[in-house]
């Protein structure tokens, strides 16, 4: 599976660190940029290239690193075809997957110890969406809003 990961300044060192923890999880890792050396690079700038990336298949998911990590959800969820989550817990990183099928693993480097998010991003890289009837019901039903959204019927 490709992975993509982004920041913005306030996520860069825990990005830095996330791809280094899952270096060596046979998946490949695409950095889609946040260094943290500009002060000015914002959320949504980082948000729009990994939902983008996701969104046309240059990678499978992603992970999307901010200050708190809601921001970077709002605006990846804008990107029609992502679900993004804030997910500070296993078990939400998993069952975000496996239940919704949820696309961007969204994390607050100022909220989230390293070891927790290391985690939280392997318990994402790791779950597969169910497919269960119920599951896939509710997503066609999340599909349908998102459609709706975009001025679709």
């Amino acid at each position: 599976m490709r992975i993509g990961f982004a920041a913005d300044h306030a996520g860069a060192d825990l990005k830095r660190t996330l791809i280094e923890r899952l270096g060596g999880s046979g998946h490949e890792l695409v950095d889609l940029g946040g260094d943290g050396t500009n002060a000015n690079d914002d959320y949504p700038d980082f948000a729009r290239a990994l939902g983008h990336a996701v969104r046309d298949g240059v990678v499978d998911r992603g992970i999307l690193v901010c200050g708190s990590g809601v921001g970077a959800s709002v605006a990846a969820n804008k990107v029609r075809g992502v679900r993004a989550a804030v997910c500070h817990d296993t078990y939400s990183a998993h069952q975000g997957v496996e239940h919704d099928d949820m696309n961007v693993l969204c994390l607050g480097a100022r909220v989230i110890g390293v070891e927790v998010a290391a985690e939280c991003a392997r318990a994402f890289v790791d779950a597969r969406f169910s497919g269960e009837p119920r599951h896939v019901r509710r997503l066609g039903k999340i599909l349908a809003i998102e459609r709706e959204g975009a001025g679709g019927a």
